[in-house]
């Protein structure tokens, strides 16, 4: 399949952000103090690796037949059971400050799932193909997914002032 100049540039751009997703939560899930932090910033990453890889066949122009098992393998009935593995059944545990950090880490998470969710919204109305704009649609929803995981953790831990 042959993209379109903005096509191409869009999918640039979401890759680009796709990477910077994984790198914060790579980094993020060395930093955060709270084992369940870690776990769903690990998750996440993987996640988030299995969005870059559709964005690359994309990009390389092969358009990808969406299940659950692509763009990271979330569908909505796997993200409540995955999100188990991260979940804490008895608050948070670590030091005032230590939360403080990991509030800190789970806002701008929250804010960048925000922001990329947004992005994908946008772009997918750019593309041609109803395929391409599955694809991406699909993806987006994993982001919203994303959203609302961080979400839990800090309402579950009194993080969220929202």
């Amino acid at each position: 399949m042959t993209l379109s100049q903005k096509e191409s540039m869009l999918l640039q751009e979401l890759k680009t952000h796709e990477e910077l997703c994984i790198e914060k939560y790579d980094k993020y899930s060395q930093e955060a103090h709270d084992g369940c932090l870690k776990n769903l910033f690990t998750d996440l990453s993987r996640v988030e690796r299995g969005h870059l890889d559709t964005l690359n066949q994309m990009i390389g122009g092969t358009v990808p037949s969406m299940t659950a098992s692509q763009g990271g393998g979330q569908s909505s009935s796997s993200s409540s059971s995955s999100s188990q593995s991260w979940q804490s059944g008895g608050g948070y545990s670590g030091s005032a400050e230590q939360k403080q950090a990991d509030s800190y880490l789970c806002q701008d998470a929250l804010s960048n799932e925000k922001h990329v969710s947004s992005l994908y919204d946008t772009c997918i109305f750019e593309f041609k193909t109803t395929e391409m704009r599955d694809a991406l649609n699909h993806i987006q929803k994993e982001e919203q997914q994303h959203g609302e995981q961080i979400y839990q953790y800090m309402a579950q831990n009194g993080m969220y002032n929202g």
